[in-house]
């Protein structure tokens, strides 16, 4: 299984930049069995049945971005350098692992300074990141990092623009609650009161679970031979009460539907022991590609996704690589709007 089986060409222009307003007022794409219809988000109801059960991540996105200035002391004055940074994630010991950017203009035991309320001290550094403590915890990092951070838009928004204010919004689900992401579940962005209103009175039912999305996500597979990518880890819980919930959809004859590509991982990798969806609190760094076995999954909503990314591959697998590469080509010359302010697609695999 090559890598180039995975790649097509993309026109620039469809990489959307911004949401559509309202939320669900994006297009989607309905791809079941051989057919292939043009829809909307708000409609999503018109492909659904009672007794269909959602799965959403409702992971929150920080605002990980941020721009800082080291200054350092010597006999010829104080000097400055800004330090641009990308947090990845918290680790156990209380620092977080961050991109740091010139990295080079840093030494260890230096102080970036970001606002008057937020700074942080590069402990130390491993494999091309930085470790950084800062000089705030617990809700008052929360509302410093609020105030002087910018919501970390993916390599292929970020090189067309900058993120602003109104990002903040846009980027994050309407029911983000546990904060750690930083990345969005895109395809849940599609998501809006009056749909979820809608989807409730047919009988259509949610559950959410937790995959906080990393920036890994957006790394490029390196390999010809896509076996042998390693993926990276991510942390999700998937609580007592969601799997019970999974599993009694299940048991009723009704289809289990993650919303968006970490709400799949996330459930499949639940379900890898035993075979059934089942209570599960970790790292995954579950690889879906062509040939794998789904245990708990039924259909999925998602974007539309990279060239040659992991996403290609775990959609591949779902609805077969001659049909994504139908899908897709539809999607072009239909002119959607791509990746994550893109476009949405709901992918109902033949029974």
């Amino acid at each position: 299984m090559h890598l180039s089986d995975f790649d097509f060409a993309l026109p620039e222009d469809l990489i959307a930049t911004r949401p559509a307003r309202p939320r669900s007022s994006a297009r989607l794409l309905v791809a079941q069995g051989d057919s292939i219809t043009d829809a909307v988000v708000r409609d999503l109801g018109d492909y659904l049945r009672p007794g269909d059960r959602l799965v959403l991540n409702d992971t929150k996105v920080i605002p990980a971005r941020l721009s800082g200035l080291r200054h350092r002391s010597s006999e010829q004055g104080e000097t400055a350098a800004r330090i641009e940074v990308t947090l990845l994630e918290p680790r156990a010991d209380g620092t977080w692992s961050a991109l740091l950017k010139p990295l080079k203009k840093i030494r260890d035991g230096e102080r970036v300074i970001f606002s008057d309320r937020l700074s942080a001290v590069l402990e130390s550094r491993e494999s091309g990141q930085g470790l950084l403590r800062f000089d705030q915890t617990g809700a008052d990092f929360d509302a410093a990092l609020a105030e002087a951070g910018a919501m970390p838009l993916p390599p292929y928004i970020a090189a067309l623009r900058a993120p602003d204010a109104q990002d903040k919004d846009d980027y994050q689900t309407v029911w983000a609650r546990n904060s750690g992401a930083v990345a969005a579940p895109t395809a849940s962005l599609h998501f809006d009161e009056a749909l979820l209103a809608r989807l409730d009175t047919m009988g259509v039912t949610r559950t959410h679970v937790t995959l906080h999305v990393g920036a890994g996500t957006f790394l490029p597979v390196k390999v010809e031979d896509v076996t042998t990518h390693r993926m990276h880890a991510e942390w999700g819980e998937v609580t007592e009460t969601a799997a019970a919930e999974i599993a009694a959809t299940r048991a009723a004859g009704g289809r289990v539907i993650p919303v968006g590509t970490t709400a799949l991982r996330l459930i499949e990798s639940a379900a890898r022991d035993s075979g059934a969806i089942a209570p599960w609190r970790g790292e995954t760094d579950i690889f879906i590609y062509p040939g794998f076995e789904f245990r708990v999954t039924d259909a999925l909503m998602t974007n539309f996704h990279l060239p040659k990314s992991t996403l290609m591959m775990l959609v591949s697998a779902l609805v077969g690589q001659d049909r994504v590469r139908q899908i897709y080509a539809h999607a072009i010359k239909g002119k959607y709007r791509f990746f994550s302010y893109g476009d949405a697609s709901l992918l109902i695999p033949d029974a």
